[in-house]
């Protein structure tokens, strides 16, 4: 199992590639059969190539992230995260709380990001 201070490690290194890396600098840090669900109730997305078009499309946007919080149980961490995107003259800004589970190597196996429209500021 990795440690809960490999755990924090790949938490840090999802904001930063969130902030300034590339769609697959963030798959990579996911396994190959990994899920990810953003937000809950929407379909997942299975699987590396299916993460990296998901993250595609979120690194459109000028971004940043920081993650407070972070608590690790076992296999497992919850962590809040603040997002702040910049498209053209608007800010959205949306503080999910992700929930990811980890392998025996550090890797993320699935992550599910708590949030709804609701949640959002536009300004």
């Amino acid at each position: 199992m990795a440690t809960p201070d490999q755990i924090r490690e790949v938490v840090a290194r999802y904001a930063k590639r969130l902030t300034a890396g590339s769609a697959s600098d963030i798959a990579d840090l996911y396994t190959a059969d990994a899920v990810v669900e953003d937000p809950v109730g929407t379909p997942p997305h299975e699987g590396r190539d299916a993460i990296e078009k998901f993250y595609a499309t979120v690194c459109q946007a000028d971004l940043t992230a920081e993650h407070q919080g972070v608590r690790v149980a076992g296999d497992s961490a919850a962590f809040g995260l603040t997002v702040v995107a910049k498209a053209g003259d608007q800010t959205i800004t949306v503080n999910p709380i992700d929930v990811m589970t980890f392998d025996s190597d550090g890797k993320i196996t699935s992550m599910r990001a708590y949030w709804s429209q609701d949640d959002m500021t536009v300004e």
